[in-house]
């Protein structure tokens, strides 16, 4: 938990010779244990924090099954686009909240 409190996209590594996409079905399930159909993707963001370098790849995607359970999270909510400004966004996630609302308004 390098930001606890913050609210943050579900997601996890690429491994080495793993798609992208099977990378975010892969964690999804590992995380919250649903299955996803991907939809879509957004555009990479690359961000700095103190200590370290992340490079989001974020997906739109539709639950397809399973049960939510959080192994990893103190905490989930399915929330409507016009309400992700409530949230105490972690910094990198901040670009991809941006593109969500430019996705539903165009």
């Amino acid at each position: 938990m390098n930001l606890p409190l913050k609210w943050e996209f579900p997601g996890g590594k690429v491994e080495p010779g793993e798609d992208e996409t099977l990378t975010i079905v892969r964690e999804i399930k590992e995380e919250l244990n649903l299955d996803i159909e991907v939809m879509g993707r957004l555009k990479p963001v690359e961000h700095d924090y103190p200590t370290f370098r992340i490079r989001l790849i974020p997906f739109m995607a539709s639950v397809t099954g399973g049960e939510l359970l959080l192994e990893e999270h103190a905490d989930a909510k399915w929330v409507q686009v016009d309400d992700l400004d409530r949230y105490d966004w972690a910094p990198a996630d901040v670009p991809i909240v941006e593109q969500l609302k430019s996705e539903q308004e165009g």
